[in-house]
C-alpha cells in the first residue's frame, strides 16, 4: 500500500543523483507542496494513502527535479527576508548572501530619514522590496531590464509598499533616466566572467544568463555603475554590491574616484561585498 512515507521515501531516490545532499530537503518540499502542509501535517498524516491525482502530481514534480529545473522554479517562490517572493524562469534564485548584502544597507540606512534608495539590476525585486519593508520611510527605485524578471518584479511589490516602491524598465549600462539623487545604491548585479558560465551547476545553467554573464572579466556592470551611477550619489552616500570572489579589489580601483572602498566577507568567509561611501 502507497502512503505519503512511502511516496517521500520514492522522491529521495529519484532525486537523489541530481539534488545530491538536498534530496531529502527538496523531497520533502515537493511533497509538502502536494499535500498543502507542513512538516507536522505531513507526521500527522504520514501513514495515510495519498489520492492517485496527488501522487501523479507529486511524481510529475520529481520529474521536473530529477531534470535539473531548480527547486525554487518548481515551488514558484522563495523565502527572502520573511516575504515571499514569486520566481520562475526568467529571474534569478535569490541566494543567502543576497539576504547579507540586504542587511548591510538596512543597517546602514536606518537611522536614516526618508532615504532614496537605488536596487540595480533588481531582478525578483527581493533587495529594493525587503529595504522598503524594513524602513518605512524609504523611497524605493527598481532598476530591471529584462520583460521576464519585471514580471516577476511586478507580482513581488505589495500593494501596501507601492506608494514608496516605483518599477522602472532601465538597462543600466546605459545612462540613467531622469531621477532624483540618492542616498544609497544596492546591487547584486551578473558578475560570472563569460568563459566560467559553461561550469556552473546544471541547475544554476537553467536560471538566465542575463543575470549571470558579467562579460569578459566579469566586471561589465560594476564598470558602469562606477561611471553611471555612483555620481548620482549624495555626498555621503553609500553604495553595496555583491560580487564574486576575487573580484573585490578590482571593484574598490573602479569605486576609488569617489571615496574609500572596503571589502567584506560573507558567512562563509568569501569576499562577497564591496561597501562604499561617497566623499
Amino acid at each position: 500500500m502507497i502512503t505519503w512515507f512511502s511516496l517521500l521515501q520514492q522522491g529521495k531516490a529519484a532525486i537523489a543523483d541530481t539534488a545530491g545532499t538536498d534530496a531529502v530537503f527538496d523531497a520533502k518540499l515537493l511533497l509538502f507542496s502536494v499535500m498543502h502542509t507542513d512538516s507536522t501535517g505531513f507526521l500527522m498524516r504520514q501513514h495515510e494513502t495519498p489520492p492517485p491525482e496527488a501522487a501523479d502530481k507529486y511524481r510529475l514534480l520529481l520529474d521536473r527535479r530529477q531534470a535539473g529545473e531548480p527547486l525554487q522554479y518548481i515551488l514558484g517562490s522563495v523565502m527572502f527576508h520573511g516575504l515571499s517572493f514569486s520566481v520562475g524562469p526568467g529571474v534569478l534564485i535569490p541566494r543567502p548572501e543576497t539576504e547579507e548584502l540586504t542587511d548591510l544597507a538596512i543597517d546602514a540606512l536606518k537611522t536614516k530619514r526618508s532615504p532614496v534608495v537605488f536596487d540595480l539590476c533588481a531582478g525578483s525585486g527581493c533587495i529594493g522590496i525587503s529595504i522598503a519593508d524594513a524602513l518605512p520611510s524609504a523611497e524605493v527605485y527598481l532598476f530591471e531590464k529584462y520583460e521576464g524578471a519585471l514580471h516577476y518584479l511586478r507580482l513581488n511589490v505589495p500593494d501596501r509598499l507601492k506608494p514608496r516602491v516605483r518599477i522602472l524598465q532601465c538597462d543600466i549600462q546605459l545612462p540613467p533616466p531622469s531621477v532624483p539623487v540618492s542616498d544609497a545604491i544596492v546591487s547584486n548585479p551578473p558578475y560570472i566572467p563569460q568563459n566560467e558560465l559553461p561550469l556552473l551547476q546544471k541547475e544554476v545553467r537553467r536560471e538566465p544568463k542575463t543575470a549571470l554573464d558579467g562579460g569578459e572579466d566579469g566586471l561589465i556592470f560594476y564598470k558602469k555603475i562606477a561611471s553611471f551611477w555612483l555620481p548620482l550619489l549624495k555626498n555621503g552616500g553609500r553604495a553595496f554590491v555583491e560580487c564574486g570572489e576575487g573580484q573585490g579589489d578590482a571593484i574598490c580601483r573602479l569605486f576609488s574616484p569617489f571615496g574609500l572602498p572596503l571589502i567584506r566577507k560573507d558567512l562563509y568567509g568569501s569576499d562577497r561585498f564591496v561597501l562604499f561611501e561617497k566623499s
